[in-house]
């Protein structure tokens, strides 16, 4: 998986819209191995990153747990960490 795609389920404040976008962008361009798309490329491009967007919403809202909401600061911090650990 693309390490630029967060886990979105189960934080307190819940996922906002912005970051299922950015989620949505980078799996596209991951999949099509495209940053920018071509004028010709453009349109399907954006469709696929709505398609992508709209179906990621509706999956977290679906989704049930019974495990406390996740901090993320406290993620944040766990990644900083193992960046550390891994990069020095």
């Amino acid at each position: 998986m693309c390490r630029n795609i967060r886990t979105l389920y189960n934080y307190e404040p819940e996922t906002t819209s912005e970051e299922i976008e950015a989620a949505a962008l980078q799996y596209v361009r991951k999949v099509s191995g495209m940053n920018k798309p071509s004028r010709a490329n453009e349109d399907a491009f954006n469709r696929a990153v709505h398609d992508v967007a709209h179906v990621t919403e509706h999956l977290l809202a679906e989704l049930v747990t019974s495990a406390p909401p996740r901090d993320r600061e406290v993620e944040a911090e766990r990644r900083r960490a193992r960046a550390v650990a891994r990069f020095g």
